[in-house]
């Protein structure tokens, strides 16, 4: 990434985190205008801290030095703040790791398939408090949570058909997670 579209891409995240409510700053000239690394973006809304390191792409995938996820950790830590690596390809948003969950190289260094982004990572609103990732795993285990307290009742073998149901029609994708909590 040019250092021109790497800059655009870091004020760019710094505008949105600004519009969630977070007081944000961006290191000027991060890795370069000092002898300590530091991160791209520092963000907090009096909940949360992160330490960001932003990573863009228009193509796939993103590459990290072992040095500067190394730095970033050590930042976070004596910070105060939740380390975070923001990634960002071409025609997506943002989606956001904690360094142990990247995968790492041979050699030592890591990488962030943009795949990989859009299954796992965590979007903008999950980052910024305003959305909880739901997965299908998850849903059947709220389900199934919800399917023991109602057997504790002495709920109807009907209530326990119309789950098989929903969660049948979710994993088929008729249903979307959300609809079919809605569902029950």
């Amino acid at each position: 990434m040019s250092n021109a579209k790497g800059d655009r891409r870091e004020r760019e995240l710094v505008n949105e985190l600004d519009g969630a409510g977070f007081a944000v700053m961006r290191a000027p000239a991060s890795g370069s205008a000092t002898a300590r690394e530091l991160p791209d973006v520092l963000a907090g809304n009096g909940e949360c801290f992160y330490a960001i390191e932003a990573k863009s792409s228009a193509g796939d995938p993103i590459y990290l030095q072992n040095e500067e996820v190394y730095s970033l950790v050590y930042f976070a830590r004596n910070f105060g703040a939740t380390p975070r690596i923001g990634v960002r390809f071409d025609h997506e948003d943002w989606y956001f790791f904690h360094p142990d969950d990247l995968y790492q190289t041979d050699g030592g260094n890591y990488r962030v398939r943009k795949e990989h982004a859009t299954e796992a990572g965590t979007d903008f609103a999950e980052l910024t408090g305003h959305s909880e990732k739901v997965t299908l795993a998850g849903a059947a285990a709220t389900a199934a949570s919800g399917e023991e307290r109602e057997a504790a009742e002495g709920d109807t073998a009907d209530d326990d058909e119309d789950l098989r149901q929903i969660l049948a029609a979710i994993a088929r994708g008729d249903l979307s997670v959300e609809e079919g909590l809605a569902m029950l």
